[in-house]
């Protein structure tokens, strides 16, 4: 089966989330600065990227696009990492130092969700 272009590229931003949360992790695990806080009021931040980073692996290995739960887990990736990387960041005080990551975030996440929510729905040949 080949995979499309489309599917390629929802990959692409995907594991682009993958990287950003794997470098935030160790960046917390190392405390270099400028690093997440270790907690905030919800939970826990490392805990909470391995669920997020466990989520984009999922949808990749199920295909972002190809099936309903791809698509789902794909979307939920993207939500999950807007908590690090989402239009909130604009108003941290360590804005000046982690913009990169927080655009490169944005454009991976809102590729993500655009992507799978146009989709269309895959037949089964069986």
């Amino acid at each position: 089966m080949m995979t499309s272009a489309r599917t390629r590229h929802a990959n692409a931003a995907l594991s682009a989330l993958i990287v950003l949360q794997v470098t935030m992790l160790g960046a917390l695990f190392a405390q270099s600065a400028p690093h997440p806080p270790a907690t905030i009021p919800l939970f826990a931040i490392a805990p909470f990227l391995g669920a997020a980073l466990s989520t984009a692996t999922a949808a990749i290995v199920l295909g972002p696009l190809d099936t309903a739960s791809g698509r789902v887990l794909s979307v939920l990736a993207a939500l999950m990492a807007l908590l690090s990387y989402g239009p909130q960041k604009y108003l941290d005080a360590q804005f000046a130092l982690i913009w990169p990551a927080v655009i490169a975030g944005q454009v991976a996440a809102v590729a993500v969700i655009g992507l799978a929510i146009t989709a269309p729905p895959r037949r089964s040949n069986q």
